[in-house]
């Protein structure tokens, strides 16, 4: 199997399990607070990853990574998850992750000046085309309204883009995917912490179908989607091969929602959800300029000094 169809499968497997969190999460706030259910995806991720990486023979983190590890945590599973659960309380499943679509934009031009991964012509016109896509999804129906709840995604959305960066980061220090994913992961325990109490009462008054979507969001759409995210940004060219596929989330989530929760999509759905995906595709043959191997030992050289 050739690397770039690696990264593919790992990215599109990612986006599944993301897209379940939407409906999902929504179904496990009706009994558990945004700040409870953070705290609970992360635990039961951080036991999943441990276990995964039993078996993948992780290695034990330096010393002088722990703060990276921390940060990384931080932005990408605690503070992500905190604002994602506060702002889709006030939104549909289609409107968050329209919301949440713009993390490849903020990383392609975060990517392009820390990493200087460029992007040709096409790579920027095509990004510009995927995100009007979502504006398409956004507007066509009137599904998104302006309150505080894009606030706070758009909050979990610049959150996630930095997490993008310290994961390359993370990479280029020689860390494999599952240790970057399982460590920040255990990182974000702490961050959450606080709220290990009161997640513990609303975990013993939660009956089967409560703690099966529970488990679902820990094991599936946390542990399982953010080791495939990792293993595909670990092994790709360019940060945004990866991250593009972002953009596909708004129309899965969409899909899933009308299933799980009855929201039926709208014939702006499927016209941007098609926009969205013919603008990955082209991305993905034509939007990058040639990417020196070289450029990875360099950062790896610049980061250590």
């Amino acid at each position: 199997m050739s690397r770039k169809l690696k990264v593919n499968l790992f990215s599109l497997g990612t986006i599944f399990f993301w897209s379940l969190a939407f409906p999902f999460s929504k179904l496990a706030m009706e009994h558990f607070t945004p700040y409870t259910l953070g705290f609970l995806r992360v635990l039961i991720a951080s036991v999943t990853l441990l276990i995964i990486g039993k078996f993948a023979g992780n290695r034990s983190p330096k010393k002088r990574d722990l703060l990276w590890f921390l940060l990384s945590g931080a932005c990408g599973f605690g503070f992500y998850l905190f604002a994602f659960n506060k702002g889709i309380q006030t939104l549909t499943s289609a409107s968050s992750s329209i919301v949440i679509a713009m993390t490849p934009v903020f990383t392609a031009v975060a990517a392009n000046y820390i990493y200087k991964e460029k992007l040709n012509i096409i790579g920027w016109v095509t990004l510009i085309t995927a995100f009007s896509g979502v504006v398409i999804m956004m507007l066509w129906d009137g599904v998104l309204s302006i309150n505080e709840g894009i606030f706070w995604t758009l909050g979990a959305s610049i959150l996630f883009c930095i997490y993008n960066l310290l994961n390359r980061k993370l990479s280029t220090l020689g860390y494999k995917a599952i240790e970057i994913v399982t460590y920040s992961m255990m990182a974000s325990v702490l961050v959450l912490s606080p709220f290990a109490l009161k997640g513990a009462k609303e975990v013993a008054t939660a009956d089967i179908s409560q703690l099966t979507v529970l488990l679902i969001l820990g094991i599936f759409s946390s542990a399982i989607a953010y080791y495939l995210w990792s293993l595909a940004l670990s092994i790709t060219d360019n940060i945004s091969d990866v991250t593009n596929y972002s953009f596909v989330t708004p129309f899965g989530a969409t899909i899933l929602g009308s299933l799980i929760l009855k929201e039926v999509p709208g014939i702006g759905t499927l016209i941007g959800g098609a926009i969205i995906i013919l603008s990955i595709i082209i991305f993905s043959k034509k939007g990058k300029k040639a990417f020196n191997p070289n450029q990875i030992e360099k950062l790896k050289d610049d980061f250590e000094n």
